[in-house]
C-alpha cells in the first residue's frame, strides 16, 4: 500500500473542493479501514457546497453513501476481518447526550455525520467504527450496496417507521427524483396500494411506473385531487410523501388525506409548513410528520432484501464516475442532468 491517497477536499473558507493526495490514515481502536468501492453523490452533499448546510469543520472530505473492503482491522476490532465486504455506517454517536448515556445510540441526540463532522468517502480509503458497518451479503454487489446508506434507508424508514405504511394503504409521492423513485419502491414493499406517484416531469414519472407505481399523475394536473379521489374510489391517501420539501407539495399531501391520515415530509428546504385550515385539519385528525435519516439495523435489513431479490436498484445507478471527475457529477446531480437517481464514484 502506497503513503498517500487521492481524496476530495472541501474547504469551508471559499466553499471550494479540490481533489488532493492526502496520508492513508490507520485505524485506531476500535475501527477499521475501508478501501472504498463505490461512494454516492447526495444532494446534502451539494446543500454542503452551497453553504445551505453549515460546515462542521474547516476542510472535510466529503461523501457518506459508500461501500467497500476491509483492509485493516484497528485494537480491539471484533467480529470483522480483512476482506470483508462492508457498507461504513454514515453516522457516529456522540457518547455524551442522554441517548447515549442510555445506550441508546442509534438515537443520539448530537449524532456526528460523516463527510460533515469527520471525512467521508469521496477517497481511496475511509476509516469506520466497526460497531456501525453492515457486512454485505455474498451476492449483492458493491454499487447497489453503497446506495443503502441514506439514499435507500431514509426512504425505508419514513415508509416503515415514520408512516408506518402497511398492506391495504393508499399511497402517494410527490416527487419522484431520487428519495420519491425509492419511496414508491418501498411503499409497494410495505402493502401499499394504490401506490401513485406524482411529479411534473414525464420522464421521471415513466420511471417511476416502471419500478411499480400503479399511477401517474401530473402535480400542475387542476383536476388533481379529483383524479386522486377516482383512483382511490374516494377514499382519498392514508400516507402522502412529499420529497420536495416546498410548501405547495406539502399542502398538496395534506389536502389529498383521508381522515387519520398522515403527511411525512422528507424533502428540505427553508420555507414554512402549510397544513390548510385548522378546521379541515382537525376535524380530519389529518397529521403532519417530519423524518430524517435512519437507524444503522436499517441498512442491514435492505442489504438482505438486496440479497433476496425483494429489492431491484439496477436503475437507480444512473451512472459511474472516477474520483477524479467528482466536480462533473456534483454538476449533474445540481443541474438534474439526465434526472439521476445516484451517480457513484469509483476512486
Amino acid at each position: 500500500m502506497t503513503e498517500t491517497m487521492l481524496a476530495e477536499r472541501f474547504h469551508a473558507a471559499d466553499r471550494s473542493i479540490t481533489l488532493e493526495d492526502i496520508p492513508i490514515p490507520h485505524p485506531g481502536p476500535g475501527e477499521v479501514l475501508v478501501k472504498v468501492a463505490y461512494c454516492g453523490i447526495c444532494h446534502s452533499d451539494l446543500s454542503l457546497i452551497s453553504g445551505a448546510f453549515p460546515a462542521a469543520l474547516p476542510v472535510v472530505t466529503q461523501g457518506h453513501e459508500a461501500s467497500g473492503t476491509i483492509v485493516e482491522l484497528g485494537a480491539g476490532v471484533i467480529g470483522w476481518k480483512e476482506g470483508d465486504r462492508v457498507i461504513p455506517s454514515a453516522g457516529r454517536p456522540c457518547l455524551k447526550c442522554r441517548k447515549c448515556r442510555r445506550g441508546a445510540f442509534t438515537d443520539c441526540l448530537d449524532l456526528n455525520l460523516m463527510a460533515f463532522a469527520y471525512d467521508g468517502a469521496w477517497a481511496e480509503y475511509h476509516i469506520a467504527q466497526a460497531s456501525g458497518m453492515t457486512k454485505i451479503p455474498d451476492n449483492v454487489p458493491l454499487d447497489q450496496a453503497a446506495l443503502l446508506a441514506d439514499a435507500v434507508s431514509t426512504p425505508y424508514a419514513a415508509v416503515v417507521r415514520t408512516g408506518k405504511v402497511h398492506m391495504g394503504n393508499a399511497v402517494a409521492v410527490w416527487g419522484v427524483g431520487g428519495v420519491g423513485t425509492h419511496l414508491v419502491q418501498l411503499a409497494k414493499l410495505a402493502g401499499g396500494v394504490p401506490v401513485i406517484a406524482i411529479d411534473l416531469n414525464d420522464a421521471v414519472l415513466e420511471r417511476a411506473k416502471r419500478v411499480g407505481a400503479d399511477h401517474t399523475l401530473r402535480s400542475d394536473d387542476p383536476e388533481l385531487m379529483q383524479k386522486i379521489e377516482d383512483i382511490t374510489h374516494g377514499r382519498m391517501i392514508d400516507v402522502a410523501f412529499d420529497a420536495v420539501g416546498i410548501k405547495p407539495t406539502l399542502r398538496a399531501c395534506v389536502d389529498s388525506l383521508d381522515v387519520d391520515g398522515k403527511a411525512v415530509s422528507v424533502g428540505l428546504s427553508a420555507q414554512d409548513i402549510d397544513a390548510g385550515p385548522f378546521l379541515n385539519f382537525n376535524l380530519q385528525r389529518k397529521q403532519v410528520l417530519g423524518h430524517l435519516g435512519y437507524k444503522s439495523q436499517d441498512i442491514a435489513l435492505l442489504a438482505e432484501m438486496l440479497s433476496y431479490h425483494r429489492l431491484d436498484l439496477t436503475e437507480s445507478i444512473s451512472k459511474v464516475i472516477p474520483l477524479k471527475d467528482v466536480e462533473s457529477g456534483i454538476a449533474e446531480l445540481e443541474s438534474h442532468q439526465g434526472n439521476p437517481i445516484r451517480i457513484l464514484v469509483k476512486p
